[in-house]
């Protein structure tokens, strides 16, 4: 090499990762796509994540008229009260914010942003880094899943997984594989919600368990009903997906074909 050549970048190594069957028996090695070797950046994950979610806010405020309905009068300087307005032929105060029933001072607005920007580079970094953290068992257990010693994560599966169509099947293949456990955490962690969400719509929180990631929409059907459990295409997979709350590192199972999906998306730069 010349004196004052740029040095070189090394490359970025590549993973594999052993191809199991319904059997739970490892087969031969596939390589992952460069995204699962990037380093592992909890902030840009839960910048990404944070982003994602303030997009899914309804925009809400109070009526333009709350509290101004009322007939009110000021009774004028030097009478040795507050100037503040009161019911008409009465000393009850009313309308002002410092009132009972008196309009909000500072109420939230509809017209408010609520939108978090996002870098484009910082949102395909945090998806290739949320990617990463699957491969990180220490990762993973942090969240709480229940991971076997000695498991190879991701789990890479062959494509007949795509084609379970019963959540008996589905549980036995999980079973196999030594993954069963923690979609019984996640049943057990179910429970009724604490607070007023309850009352809208939200009467359960349960814990998320595996994330099954297929080639198309419709695929791995007999997966979507164990509990915590959650079935996406690649075509629709998300940081947040990869990493709920912002909390990187959950236990997610692909299809090879899902796998050679992801790695044609991120060499177009969808991601």
């Amino acid at each position: 090499m010349s004196a004052g050549a740029p040095t070189p970048i090394p490359a970025t190594p590549l993973v594999r990762a052993h191809l199991v069957n319904l059997e739970g028996k490892s087969g031969t090695a596939v390589t992952l796509p460069k995204a699962f070797s990037v380093p592992v950046r909890p902030d840009l994950i839960r910048r990404a994540v944070v982003a994602a979610q303030s997009h899914r806010i309804q925009p809400h405020g109070t009526t333009p008229t709350a509290g101004l309905r009322h007939s009110v009068e000021w009774s004028g300087k030097g009478k040795g009260v507050a100037r503040t307005p009161r019911l008409m032929d009465s000393m009850r105060g009313a309308q002002s914010p410092n009132t009972v029933g008196g309009r909000p001072a500072h109420p939230p607005r509809v017209n408010t942003l609520w939108g978090k920007k996002i870098n484009v580079k910082e949102r395909r970094r945090a998806f290739a880094a949320a990617l990463a953290a699957t491969r990180d068992a220490q990762l993973v257990r942090g969240r709480g899943h229940r991971v076997p010693e000695g498991t190879s994560l991701p789990l890479v599966v062959e494509d007949p997984v795509e084609e379970v169509t019963s959540s008996s099947a589905a549980s036995q293949f999980l079973e196999r594989v030594g993954l069963r456990d923690d979609v019984t955490r996640a049943h057990d962690g179910t429970h009724i919600r604490a607070g007023r969400g309850k009352r809208r719509g939200r009467l359960r929180r349960e814990p998320s368990s595996l994330l099954v990631v297929t080639s198309a929409p419709g695929k791995a059907r007999g997966f979507r009903n164990l509990a915590g459990v959650d079935v996406i295409p690649v075509g629709r997979l998300g940081t947040e997906d990869l990493a709920p709350g912002g909390d990187p590192g959950r236990l997610t199972i692909f299809s090879n074909a899902a796998l050679l999906a992801l790695k044609v998306r991120l060499e177009g730069g969808v991601e």
